[in-house]
């Protein structure tokens, strides 16, 4: 958060995610290293729904593994459609993954180098896993369980130690980086979560407040207003998305699917005018499974700007009712 003058509401970076392009082709071939023709009809596609700056996602594209001339390529193909990358994502390579965390943690330090010399503005991260088995197999990954962070004080411990040198090395390349909120990580609760950059204590590093994560949940949650207002004033990006959400009074059913951000439990325009109240002023990233994730980001990112146009009016951000 901050105290800077907000930008307008059409100039607000709000970015795209990169669910609706399909991380495989037909041909069996990863996105990373698809021909260009591949990229130019992605890079259409979000054009064609008026969306202009997109959130590289390492399930698609990953800049550190990417060399110099498939990197002009891939910024060529963007750029002859209007399209620019504002930052990546690096998911499900948690640096204290069984067997993989000091990999992941190397990865994850490559990708900062990268995105500093690709000139994004941010790099985001978390502790979440690769999905299970169960995760894969199930029509909602979220209605299965996945892998744990475990009540270990020694292992927050290594996790906070490697986030902070991930940090430390943001900051030496000009970058903030940020953690997204992930139910059975460390950040999986508001309480932890705000502990959890706390203890990590380093001004470039922050929160990704993505409730949408928890609240999808076919189990008990925290109250997403409760979420929002203790971990709002950490963060420094934001994946937003929503879901209805229908549960009996005894628990015994529990269902939740994707929405969009006006539909679904969480009141997006109370939220978002509470951050801008609060000196939000970071990226906002549109996120949708299932169906047209792109058409999904499309009516979300219009939602997003013509609540910003009230809440950089100025009015108390509270004079709006909460279901």
């Amino acid at each position: 958060m901050g105290d800077t003058e907000a930008p307008s509401a059409t100039e607000w970076p709000i970015a795209a995610c990169m669910h609706g392009i399909p991380a495989v082709g037909d041909d069996g071939r990863g996105f990373h290293d698809a021909p260009i023709s591949t990229w130019d009809d992605a890079f259409a596609q979000i054009a064609g729904m008026g969306l202009s700056t997109l959130e590289l996602a390492d399930s698609h594209v990953r800049p550190a593994d990417l060399g110099s001339e498939r990197t002009a390529e891939i910024f060529d193909s963007a750029a002859r459609h209007g399209v620019s990358f504002s930052s990546v994502h690096v998911q499900r390579k948690s640096v204290i993954e069984p067997g993989r965390g000091e990999a992941n943690l190397e990865y994850a330090h490559r990708t900062i180098d990268a995105a500093a010399r690709w000139g994004l503005k941010l790099v985001s991260t978390g502790l979440h896993q690769p999905l299970t088995p169960a995760q894969r197999e199930a029509l909602w990954f979220w209605s299965a369980q996945g892998a744990v962070d475990p009540e270990d004080p020694d292992m927050w411990n290594l996790a906070v130690r490697r986030i902070r040198d991930l940090g430390h090395h943001a900051a030496e390349v000009g970058l903030p980086l940020s953690l997204e909120m992930y139910e059975d990580t460390y950040l999986g609760t508001a309480e932890s979560a705000v502990r959890f950059i706390e203890d990590v204590g380093l001004d470039n590093v922050g929160l990704n407040p993505d409730v949408g994560n928890l609240i999808r949940l076919h189990r008990p949650i925290e109250d997403w207003q409760e979420v929002y207002s203790a971990t709002l004033p950490y963060a420094n990006y934001w994946h937003v998305k929503n879901y209805t959400r229908d549960e009996t009074a005894d628990g015994q059913f529990i269902s939740a699917v994707p929405s969009t951000l006006a539909d679904g439990l969480i009141n997006y325009r109370r939220v978002i005018r509470d951050a801008v109240a609060m000196g939000y002023r970071g990226i906002i990233v549109t996120e949708h499974y299932g169906g047209d994730s792109l058409g999904a980001c499309e009516t979300n990112a219009r939602y997003i700007r013509s609540v910003l146009r009230g809440a950089i009016a100025g009015g108390d951000p509270h004079l709006v009712s909460t279901p």
